[in-house]
Parts: C-alpha cells; sequence; structure tokens
C-alpha cells in the first residue's frame, strides 16, 4: 500500500478552504445567541404587558370597544370636549372617590367583582344591558343585532341587593325621546330611540326622566349607586347624530360634577393589568435592577466568550509517511538517550556507500576496504582518512559528539565520491 502525503502547501489550503466553509465561525455562533436572547426577551416583555398592548376592539359592552354596544365614542366624545376621561385596567385608588366610576356590566359576568368596584367610589354610574348581538364574521370589532335581552336579563346585570322591587317598562315603538334633568331642564334635543327602556321602584330617586316622567337614570337611595337603564343613550350606536352626542354629554353633566374625571373600568371585560413576578420586574423601582442583572449576564458571556485562545487542532496520535517513521525512530533514540551509539553505525554506513560509489571489489574484507579507500583519499589529496574518522565516532559521548562526526563522515563521502551517489 502506497502512503499519499500531502505537501505543506496543500495542508495549508486544504485547511484555509476548511476554515473558510465552516458554519461555526464565531460571528454566526454570537449572532445566533443574541438573537435568541433578543427574541426571548421581546417575548416575555410582551406576555407581561399583552393585556395594555391590544386593542380591546372586540366588540364588547367597554369602553375599548368601537362596535355599536360599545362606549368608544363617548370616551372620545368627552375627551374632545375637555371632559377627564381614564380607563382603568387595575384596582382603583383613593383618588378614585373623587371620580365618576362607570361600569358598564354583561350579563353573565361574575358579581363578585362587580360588587367590590361599586363600593370603590363615591360615585357609581351602572350602565345595563340591552342588545344580544353576534360578532361578523369577516369585520373584527362588528357586530349585528340578534335580538333585545328581555327585562330580567338586563336586571340579572346588578347585584343582588339593588335588584329588589326594581322595575324595567319600555315603549314599543321608536321615537323621539326629550330627556330631562334633576332641575327638570332639557337635556340636549329630542333623539330617537328603539325601544327606550326605563326603571322604577321603590328606595329609587329619578335623576334624568323622560317626557312621560320614566326615569332613564335614577340613583339608589342606600348606596348612591346610579343606574342607566337604556345603553343606547350612552353606547356608540347612540353617537350616530348630533342631537344624541348632545344628549349623552348632557346625562353625564347631569351626574357628574364640572371638571369631575370618569373611569371606565375594563376589568369586567377581562382588560385587567395582571399581577406578576416578570412584570414586576420589567417596571419601576425594579427595572434598575433587572437592568444591572442583564449587564452583569452580559459581562459573564463576555468573558467567557474570551477567556480561552482559538481551539488548536490536535495532531495525529500516529503520523503517516517515511520521515514520520524516521522522526518516530529518533524520538525514541532520544528518549532512550543511546544517540553516541549511533556514530559507529552511521560511520560503516557512509562506508559503505563511498565503497558503492567508487566500485570497490565486494569482496574484500572491513580492513581490506578501509585501506582501499584511504588510498584512494590520499590520490584524491582528501585531507582526513577513514580510519581517523572510524576512531573519532567511537569516542563519541554525547549528541553533540556525534552531530561533530556525523558533519566530518558527510564532508569525507562528498569528496571521496565527488558528489555521486
Amino acid at each position: 500500500m502506497t502512503d499519499t502525503v500531502a505537501s505543506p502547501g496543500q495542508a495549508t489550503a486544504v485547511n484555509d478552504a476548511g476554515a473558510s466553509h465552516s458554519p461555526f465561525r464565531p460571528i454566526v455562533i454570537i449572532a445566533l445567541i443574541l438573537a435568541a436572547v433578543f427574541a426571548l426577551s421581546a417575548m416575555a416583555a410582551l406576555d407581561a404587558f399583552s393585556p395594555e398592548l391590544s386593542s380591546g376592539n372586540d366588540g364588547g359592552e367597554h369602553a375599548l370597544s368601537k362596535s355599536a354596544v360599545g362606549y368608544a365614542g363617548i370616551v372620545r366624545l368627552m375627551r374632545e370636549t375637555d371632559r377627564p376621561v381614564v380607563l382603568s385596567r387595575g384596582a382603583l385608588g383613593a383618588i378614585s372617590d373623587e371620580n365618576l366610576l362607570v361600569l358598564t356590566p354583561s350579563v353573565g359576568q361574575e358579581t363578585e367583582a362587580l360588587d367590590e368596584l361599586r363600593w370603590s367610589s363615591q360615585a357609581t354610574l351602572l350602565v345595563l344591558p340591552k342588545w344580544q348581538t353576534i360578532g361578523k364574521p369577516f369585520k373584527k370589532g362588528w357586530v349585528e343585532k340578534a335580538g333585545l335581552l328581555d327585562a330580567t336579563e338586563s336586571l340579572s346585570a346588578l347585584p343582588d341587593d339593588l335588584r329588589p322591587d326594581l322595575v324595567m317598562g319600555s315603549r314599543p315603538l321608536t321615537g323621539q325621546v326629550q330627556l330631562y334633568g334633576p332641575d327638570e331642564e332639557p337635556l340636549g334635543r329630542p333623539v330617537a330611540i328603539e325601544g327606550l327602556r326605563t326603571l322604577s321602584g321603590p328606595g329609587w330617586y329619578p335623576l334624568v326622566t323622560d317626557a312621560q316622567g320614566g326615569a332613564v337614570v335614577l340613583m339608589h337611595e342606600d348606596t348612591g349607586v346610579m343606574v342607566v337603564s337604556d345603553p343606547d343613550l350612552l353606547n356608540t350606536l347612540g353617537m350616530n347624530g348630533e342631537a344624541k352626542a348632545q344628549t349623552a354629554l348632557g346625562i353625564i353633566n347631569a351626574v357628574a360634577e364640572p371638571g369631575q374625571a370618569v373611569v371606565f373600568d375594563l376589568t369586567l371585560h377581562g382588560f385587567g393589568r395582571p399581577r406578576s413576578i416578570l412584570r414586576l420586574l420589567l417596571e419601576p423601582p425594579l427595572l434598575g435592577f433587572t437592568l444591572c442583572l442583564l449587564f452583569a449576564a452580559g459581562l459573564v458571556f463576555w468573558q467567557a466568550a474570551n477567556r480561552f485562545a482559538h481551539h488548536r487542532k490536535g495532531d495525529r496520535a500516529v503520523a503517516l509517511g517515511k520521515k514520520a517513521l524516521a522522526d518516530n525512530t529518533a524520538a525514541l533514540v532520544r528518549l532512550a538517550r543511546r544517540e553516541r551509539s549511533m556514530a559507529r553505525p552511521y560511520a560503516d554506513l557512509m562506508r559503505q556507500q563511498a565503497a558503492k560509489a567508487v566500485a570497490a571489489p565486494p569482496n574484500l574484507s572491513r580492513d581490506g576496504l578501509t585501506q582501499l579507500l584511504d588510498r584512494l583519499a590520499t590520490r584524491q589529496g582528501v585531507q582526513t582518512d577513514f580510519e581517523t574518522l572510524s576512531t573519532e565516532a567511537d569516542q563519541a559521548r554525547n549528541a553533540g559528539d556525534l552531530m561533530v562526526v556525523v558533519r566530518k563522515l558527510l564532508n569525507w563521502k562528498s569528496e571521496m565520491t565527488r558528489g555521486r551517489g
């Protein structure tokens, strides 16, 4: 079997080509790690703040919905008229006692959260539901009517202690309705409401009434909770004309003090701000700690990436080729410290090569061959005879002596053979 050994130039070219096409270059690895860290951090941040990032335009009965039953229209209208408006996603603070809290519950919601909210503010306006709706499949945030809720279903949105003896009435047809405030002054202009609903009952005081005396906004004498009987007076469906917009503002002005902020609750519809450790770490005052922790992690990564030099490819445990065999043999001799014992065999090798080059008879003895070579050396003017070099080879004691004898033997052979063989 023949061993094929690549030249150093070929090996370098192969190594360079392999390195240039390696998919594990440091810049690629660093880019992948940074991309993974950024993606993970972005996903965690979006997960923590996803309720606030949501548009909320899902067709529901809340202040983020732009559908007909939503209240985004009255929110925008009040802001345009410089009335402070707050969309509440979390627990109400002490400042809520100075504001008007608007609750827009839907049928079937839990009453515990509603009870907790209505006791958190001095002024609470609760808007009853009226319509059954279904979403349009190809228009996000749009709904269409599926029918009216009956009086029992609408009143079921109220807390239990507010429902007894409360009676809901309705006008059977769509007609122009003029509303009047507590001072019996007209609120806005006459508006067309489909099936206007009214409320009445013992313990309730009317605040806003229609021309027939039916209460559309009334207050509970014991709790102070105000209830709007017909949501079409405030929702986006009631914002489709200038007269309806004026009437809606008139209702708000009738139940709220001048300059008083109006707070629309969103937690009843699932848009609350959840409490989590991740969100806590991404908000002040712990945001500084999180940034310091990320900076320290970056320093640790940088130190780990630069702690060691580039990986060095190891050599073969067993080299290939004749040169490798010679190198291994020399390493074994060096390891055994037997360099000086190689002087005599090397001298005999030089004598045999010189004898072959001068065509000496093969049947000569060692002494005869040495005498023949010395005579030829004298005839050719060689200063040193082989006998002297042989004696020096026998007297070599270390690697330095060996190298001196080797150089002399090479020079002698070169002079004897005139560079032949």
